[in-house]
């Protein structure tokens, strides 16, 4: 769907939106495309969940961020996910047959139903100690969340 689609008559400045997110993006050094569409990233949640118990699966999730915000790939297609998890260092092989046969369907959806109890209705949305932060931020607002539940500040 374009963003223009999605956001019709809701008085959205799509590109107000995309500079805010390009500025507060250069400010922690992360690149940030110019998307015209957005896509179901279902399956994409579902190869993060199955990256996350392999070895060095956490650069898949580095991967899906580059695809989807700066090349703007379509992380709905079977395909696309399969070469991203190639780029990955992950196996391509492996991640089409828990894309087909859905093996993390449940775990997602039980991310799904917490997010759901929480309250939550957007992403990003960061909880820690039962306070949440919605929408991208820069560093300084999620320390502030991070230090108002407890946590201890970051030395140097």
């Amino acid at each position: 769907m374009t963003l223009a689609d999605l956001f019709a008559g809701r008085n959205v400045d799509i590109q107000a939106m995309q500079a805010r997110m390009r500025g507060l993006m250069a400010q922690e050094g992360l690149p940030y495309g110019q998307r015209t569409k957005t896509y179901n990233s279902r399956l994409a949640q579902e190869l993060g969940k199955w990256a996350d118990t392999q070895p060095d699966g956490g650069s898949m999730h580095a991967a899906l961020f580059r695809a989807y915000f700066v090349d703007g790939k379509n992380i709905g297609q079977l395909d696309t996910l399969v070469e991203i998890a190639n780029q990955a260092g992950l196996s391509g092989a492996e991640a089409r047959q828990v894309l087909q046969t859905r093996r993390c369907r449940e775990a997602v959806d039980a991310d799904w139903q917490r997010a759901r109890a929480l309250g939550i209705t957007g992403v990003p949305t960061f909880v820690a100690n039962g306070r949440g932060v919605v929408g991208a931020q820069p560093y300084a607002v999620l320390e502030q969340l991070v230090l108002a539940a407890g946590g201890t500040p970051r030395q140097g």
